[in-house]
């Protein structure tokens, strides 16, 4: 059975007038399905491009890119936007939300391009909160919302369309530590059920939640190790309250 996502010597060039700039300098790796990888590196590693290029956001240069089976990194734009809507689920720093309307209208966007009929869009949208937490939270929009509740939104958006990869991007850059360690739980549950998480931090701590840790450095991976993560769903049981009172 073939990997999930497969890099072969990929390798990625910008031109910047008459300078060429190498972003990624022969990157070759497997990821297998429901696996939880962690990419980390200081900026200009390549760890931005190479989020891009496995959410099909950029093509490579040379190399080969297999997504579940499927050469994609030949394909044509549409094919690409159709491969991103029913295979890849994505969360960002920034949540990425419509601040003008709902949460379960925010979670419908993906399913709406999809052209899933209205009443099947709510009822996966709702059940979509519901996973994450957010039942009592369906129709308040995101000023209503804390960052940790947005964040959540936006995980929601990212599953409702059933994706095998979910890409996250420094989800955690704008949340407060406990609430950051609430989204690993979330994200290791969803490994458990069979999603491939894929999660580009800066954060060493946040890393340590991934069964695997790729660091990269000049385009190149500088190494790529598995390890035992921490329980998040552990961690937070464990945390004081925000308001708790500290002994001296």
């Amino acid at each position: 059975m073939p990997s999930l996502i497969s890099l072969a010597d990929v390798r990625k060039v910008y031109k910047m007038g008459d300078v060429e700039v190498h972003a990624l300098r022969g990157v070759s790796m497997t990821v297998e399905a429901g696996e939880f990888i962690a990419v980390m590196g200081s900026s200009g590693s390549g760890k931005s491009t190479l989020m891009n290029i496995v959410g099909c956001l950029d093509r490579p240069t040379l190399g080969e890119y297999l997504l579940d089976g499927r050469e994609v990194s030949r394909m044509d734009r549409n094919a690409l936007a159709e491969i991103r809507n029913r295979t890849l689920g994505f969360v960002f720093q920034s949540f990425n939300l419509l601040s003008r309307t709902s949460a379960v209208e925010n979670v419908e966007l993906p399913l709406l391009y999809q052209g899933v009929a209205t009443k099947e869009r709510v009822k996966r949208s709702v059940e979509a909160l519901e996973r994450v937490g957010l039942a009592q939270r369906l129709d308040h929009h995101p000023a209503q919302l804390s960052g940790g509740q947005q964040q959540r939104v936006a995980i929601a958006r990212a599953i409702v369309g059933r994706p095998k990869v979910i890409l996250a991007d420094e989800p955690t850059g704008n949340l407060d530590s406990k609430t950051s360690v609430e989204v690993m739980a979330l994200f290791q549950a969803l490994g458990k059920e069979g999603i491939t998480v894929v999660l580009v931090t800066h954060e060493s701590d946040i890393a340590d939640y991934a069964a695997r840790v790729v660091v990269m450095r000049d385009g190149h991976v500088l190494s790529d190790k598995r390890q035992t993560p921490k329980d998040a769903a552990l961690a937070v049981a464990t945390m004081p309250s925000p308001d708790a009172e500290v002994s001296v």
